[in-house]
């Protein structure tokens, strides 16, 4: 007779569950469901660098100031004070802040309506996302701070 058997998580780590087994690590599965892993997740990352280079590129051509770009560079991590409310609230505060949405939005509505100050901050805001995807802070997950969909942040993860 077959045992059930499935993938849980266990304090942040991915297991397989046996029936009537204690919990082991799966060797065989290296990213949690709803992750990438392998050459997903390094092309991913591969985008981000570009999306990086590619603001950092197009902010020096526009001629912002660089002391400027140092204040707004880390103001999306500011979404961090939401997981006071919980991981549920942190996960949506930064998934807001760290999603290409609004940036893009920041830089057609620049583009559009001729306002130089929206496409700085859009371009810095661009480069604060490819700089996390690049490191592997992708979007959170509800269940916690470090299941993101790069996979798992912490001491699990093999880069």
């Amino acid at each position: 007779m077959a045992k059930a058997a499935g993938f849980g998580l266990l304090g942040a780590r991915l297991v397989r569950l046996d029936a009537g087994r204690r919990p082991q690590r799966a060797a065989q599965v290296t990213a949690l469901p709803g992750s990438a892993a392998g050459g997903v997740r390094t092309l991913l990352r591969l985008e981000g660098l570009a999306a990086l280079t590619l603001a950092l590129a197009a902010y020096a051509q526009f001629g912002a100031g660089w002391g400027w770009f140092a204040l707004l560079f880390l103001l999306p991590d500011l979404s961090f004070a939401a997981y006071l409310a919980g991981p549920r609230w942190g996960a949506a505060a930064y998934n807001a802040a760290h999603s290409y949405l609004g940036a893009l939005a920041l830089l057609a509505a620049g583009v559009l309506v001729a306002m130089p100050g929206l496409l700085a901050v859009g371009l810095v805001w661009c480069a604060h996302i490819g700089f996390d995807r690049t490191l592997g802070y992708g979007l959170k997950y509800s269940e916690g701070f470090g299941l993101t969909h790069l996979g798992c942040i912490g001491q699990s993860d093999p880069w």
